[in-house]
């Protein structure tokens, strides 16, 4: 397998992966891994005896290192490991160690470690297990290795710069200096390395200096300006430089990059260029506190900010020209105004405000996912995605079945009159969370409609009409799932606070949207409809394809049979609020905006609402909290987040039914990938390879992703302790469930071969 890495903003090309194998004879490990680097399409190769095995290593430099060290008698591999380890050339070299089985579990890696291995593998010829081995060594420590050999490009570079560059830790201590920077100020090669700053001579006014510069820094921008520095002899240097911060682990500013520009220093006297304290302001004291006498921002004085107001004088009457301006407009006009009479730092952080109020997301956040978590990368990327790229075709294929638009099951009406004893005991919990609802689709024969026992005759043949248009060959989308909605949907309903918050035309398109919310759908994500070209991705250009659908297709079926239209009694300005309201809650179930309606929840409802309910404890506010919650658009978001809610519950409900509910999504993904393989598409969701998917981790990603956050939010305002302990048991039950645990889980391989 050969791809380019991407490591920053430097694309490196990895070339075909070269393994070793030594091994003293040619048994089943050995042919393991040698058919494993077969299937991995890996250049391999076989030595028997340590001393080959070493001239073998030195010609050809192989990535990965496969050592026998089962039998010592045959093969020193500690003594082996340490002979390549010796040579320089095999510095970006993986090497691993194959052991025997054995019963202890207390064994310690220390003598492996220091022999110079990077892991061990415990025998298993298994084809599959060599090549699952094999492919976490590629992605994992090969991957590593292949970037940290980049960046003696980079360092290259550094090195051969003629402009002075030093990098600090987050905590200021000189990690790198250049031999340009060295040179400007006086310094032998490896004088300052390690050295925390405050030991190095500076100007005694420095941290006043940083101060000033703290709120740019803080916020992760660049810094230029002029700095008067002192070299080791103690001589003034005027510098013009650069200070970027470098955000590494948790989002966190973890080195500072400091750019002294070639030709711009200058011995001569310090000049002061410090604003009065008054327009520091007291935020920038953390800097000064933890960092006095810090040397890698570099500062003296601030460039000019006449060309800077200059642009911004430009831009803000151009703004106010504008005859019809929008809230957004409103606030960055505010802002704007604000610069022309703050500091500079106040200035640049008000820039950095600006800039995030111009992006389109507001309330979506940058998602990334670690380089070790596939199932959560896959899962954000497909649940996530707009699907743009898309190849030729028009007809969406599912098995032998072409899906097209509109394309329908003929409706099965039956009558609710005669309900057996069986499905009235199965509905008899239906108002609890609990409620099973795969008991009920086993005794009904997935005849939903009687779960609802609605005796008005219109509705029962449009409930009937609409499950028929579900597709019930499909593991997951099917109508139990539309009647696992509904039930959320109708439990959340019964809640005080939701009463309290909606009208009767609220709840009605609250139980609508949650029957028809998934109508008709494929059994497909966007995205492949999208990479698939299929009618419905060009219908709706790409966008919110199968939840546009859902809706669009619920209403023609509804309005266009006289006999299940159950709007045709309604005023056509009830059935305009009304079908807004079923629309807008089908298209919020739509994924790639789910952190946008969950942070504008937390931020216009759940916040507001803790801080009225604080008062009202203390005998005030509550008709200020009624007001709150009866806000058209609050209201609106109550609904959306009650129907996402609702739509992804199954972490929450029950253990058993969570464990179905997971087992039905993944075949969904499992065949979706099957198909894209077989078709030559692009593979959405790689993780979901029904030979090698840990559903266990796919739903630790899922619920650390999407889940806990909303339904944390969703607890705050509806007070919901059983989903909350169903939720917590279930992520503690997927955390520990090991692969033995999971066989009778995971679906089995369509073609499964020989062990």
């Amino acid at each position: 397998m050969v791809a380019d890495v991407q490591f920053g903003p430097m694309r490196i090309h990895q070339d075909q992966l070269q393994v070793l194998l030594v091994f003293a004879k040619a048994d089943s490990q050995c042919n393991g891994f040698r058919k494993a680097c077969e299937k991995a399409k890996f250049k391999c190769t076989v030595a028997r005896e340590p001393r080959a095995a070493l001239d073998c290593f030195l010609d050809n430099l192989h990535d990965i290192v496969v050592i026998d060290h089962r039998n010592p008698r045959q093969i020193d591999a500690e003594a082996l490991c340490r002979s390549i380890k010796s040579s320089k050339l095999s510095e970006n070299t993986v090497i691993v160690g194959v052991v025997r089985r054995v019963n202890r579990e207390d064994l310690s890696v220390r003598s492996f470690i220091a022999a110079g291995f990077t892991r061990r593998y415990t025998e298993n010829p298994s084809i599959m297990a060599c090549y699952n081995e094999l492919l976490q060594l590629e992605f994992g420590e090969v991957r590593s290795q292949l970037k940290l050999r980049a960046c003696n490009s980079v360092f290259t570079a550094l090195e051969k710069s003629q402009d002075a560059i030093e990098i600090t830790s987050e905590n200021h201590v000189i990690q790198y200096v250049n031999p340009a920077f060295e040179t400007t100020m006086g310094y032998q090669s490896g004088e300052l390395i390690g050295k925390e700053l405050a030991e190095v001579p500076i100007n005694e006014k420095k941290a006043d200096l940083l101060d000033r510069i703290n709120s740019c820094i803080r916020i992760g921008k660049e810094w230029e300006g002029v700095y008067y520095a002192k070299n080791k002899n103690g001589d003034n240097i005027q510098q013009n430089v650069k200070i970027i911060p470098v955000v590494g682990q948790g989002g966190k500013i973890r080195h500072y990059v400091s750019i002294v520009c070639n030709g711009t220093s200058k011995t001569e006297e310090i000049h002061e260029c410090v604003a009065p304290d008054s327009q520091t302001g007291g935020h920038m004291s953390n800097w000064k506190d933890r960092r006095k006498s810090s040397l890698d921002i570099r500062y003296a004085g601030s460039r000019t900010n006449e060309a800077y107001s200059e642009r911004r004088h430009s831009s803000l009457a151009r703004m106010h020209s504008m005859t019809m301006e929008a809230p957004i407009t409103k606030a960055i006009n505010i802002i704007s105004a604000a610069q022309e009479s703050s500091p500079m730092p106040v200035t640049e952080a008000l820039d950095h405000v600006l800039e995030i109020l111009r992006t389109t997301e507001l309330y979506s956040p940058q998602f990334n996912a670690k380089d070790d978590d596939p199932h959560a990368t896959d899962l954000v990327g497909g649940l996530m995605s707009d699907g743009l790229q898309r190849l030729p075709g028009t007809n969406y294929v599912l098995g032998t079945t072409t899906f097209q638009q509109g394309a329908r099951s003929p409706a099965t009406h039956s009558s609710l009159q005669d309900l057996p004893s069986r499905i009235a005991q199965a509905v008899e919990d239906e108002e609890h969370w609990d409620f099973d609802i795969f008991r009920l689709e086993a005794v009904t024969y997935n005849q939903i409609c009687e779960f609802l026992n609605c005796s008005e005759l219109t509705l029962r043949a449009w409930l009937e009409v609409i499950e028929a248009n579900y597709h019930k060959d499909n593991p997951y989308h099917n109508s139990t799932h539309a009647a696992d909605v509904l039930h959320a949907t109708a439990y959340f309903l019964s809640r005080e606070r939701v009463k309290e918050a909606l009208d009767p035309v609220d709840e009605v398109a609250a139980l609508i949207a949650a029957t028809i919310h998934d109508v008709d759908h494929p059994g497909r994500t966007n995205a492949f409809l999208c990479n698939s070209g299929s009618e419905l991705a060009i219908l709706y250009n790409d966008i919110a394809v199968l939840e546009s659908h859902h809706a669009a297709l619920a209403f023609q079926l509804t309005v266009g049979d006289d006999k299940c239209n159950i709007f045709k009694n309604m005023e056509r300005s009830q059935y305009r609020v009304l079908r807004q309201g079923i629309v807008d809650m089908v298209l919020a179930t739509e994924m790639t905006k789910h952190f946008e309606h969950v942070n504008r929840f937390v931020t216009s409802v759940t916040q507001p609402l803790a801080l009225l309910m604080e008062n009202e404890e203390m005998g005030k506010d509550q008709e200020a909290i009624s007001a709150m919650l009866k806000m058209p658009e609050n209201r609106m978001l109550i609904k959306r987040m009650m129907i996402k809610c609702a739509d992804v519950s199954n972490p929450c409900r029950a253990l058993e039914l969570c464990i179905k509910w997971a087992a039905r999504i993944s075949e969904e993904y499992f065949t979706q990938t099957d198909e894209e393989k077989q078709r030559n598409l692009p593979v959405v969701m790689p993780a979901f390879d029904r030979s090698t998917c840990s559903i266990p981790k796919a739903q630790i990603s899922f619920i650390d992703y999407f889940i806990t956050e909303m339904f944390d939010a969703w607890d705050a305002f509806l007070d919901l302790p059983d989903l909350m302990q169903h939720l917590d048991n279930n992520f503690k039950y997927w955390k520990g469930l090991d692969e033995m645990q999971l066989r009778t889980l995971r679906p089995p391989p369509k073609n499964p071969g020989k062990p």
